[in-house]
């Protein structure tokens, strides 16, 4: 599923649209996507409308339109967004495609996890107000996170960082990335991790998301160099930082993988 930088790079592909007018809007009523949404209401708001912005928060979308129109898209796991040519055939898992002058601006989800979400008025939608403080913000602080981990005690660390009520945005590699560097075991449980863990914890996580949206949110591609995405998949695949030998196992649901000579595992 998409993540936080992989969403922003997806973002993007729209930006050709940026100032145009929406001549002619087609969908895929069946499509799932519109669960609780009437999809011919996206088609009759957007008929004329500019694309004037677009916005980001975790994994969701947003895309402001003049006339006070705002449309929300959630890729889920296979949903992609992608510019192509005004006349183009719409394809079998295009879900919504936006024509403009010159271009058609394309919302595709073979396996129709994704969302499409379409509100009309001058305040924000409830589904883009009403969201928790982004990992990279001011308001995502020390203090809150010490909050969270106290809160889901009980739970694998692994488990609360995938928690988008309080992590939007970062996904498995990337919960991966951040108990890499900062030394946690996934398995640990949230509730029992000392101050200086749980403060690695909350630096780390900014530091993955930063980190990942200068490189994968502005050019697309993989993060830096000498990070564990590029390792943690291989067959006998080494520590970027050790050299010893990764371990990969199932931990809350999740296929993880961790360097047990940093990573040390809870006691029992």
């Amino acid at each position: 599923m998409p993540e936080l930088a992989e969403v922003e790079f997806a973002r993007k592909s729209w930006n050709p649209g940026l100032g145009s007018v929406v001549e002619r809007v087609e969908s895929k009523a069946a499509s799932r996507v519109y669960r609780d949404l009437d999809p011919a209401s996206v088609v009759r708001g957007l008929k004329g409308a500019t694309l004037d912005s677009s916005a980001t928060h975790g994994k969701k979308t947003l895309f402001r339109f003049s006339g006070d129109r705002w449309l929300g898209i959630h890729l889920g796991m296979t949903g992609s967004l992608r510019v192509e040519a005004e006349d183009c055939p719409k394809a079998k898992h295009d879900a919504l495609v936006l024509r403009q002058v010159g271009r058609s601006l394309v919302f595709r989800d073979p396996r129709q996890f994704g969302r499409v979400l379409f509100h009309r008025g001058k305040e924000n939608p409830d589904w883009w107000s009403d969201l928790p403080p982004e990992v990279t913000s001011d308001a995502f602080t020390f203090e809150l996170v010490k909050a969270i981990l106290k809160r889901r005690g009980r739970a694998p660390v692994k488990a609360v960082l995938l928690m988008q009520d309080f992590f939007p945005g970062i996904g498995n590699w990337m919960v991966d990335e951040i108990l890499w560097r900062a030394r946690i075991h996934p398995a640990h449980l949230a509730g029992k991790l000392s101050p200086v863990k749980q403060k690695a914890l909350w630096r780390e996580t900014r530091f993955v998301a930063e980190g990942a949206l200068a490189t994968v949110g502005r050019r697309g591609g993989d993060p830096p160099e000498g990070w564990l995405f590029h390792a943690r998949w291989k067959d006998g695949g080494k520590c970027p930082s050790t050299g010893h030998s990764l371990k990969r196992a199932e931990i809350a649901g999740r296929t993880t993988c961790w360097c047990p000579s940093i990573q040390r595992a809870p006691r029992s």
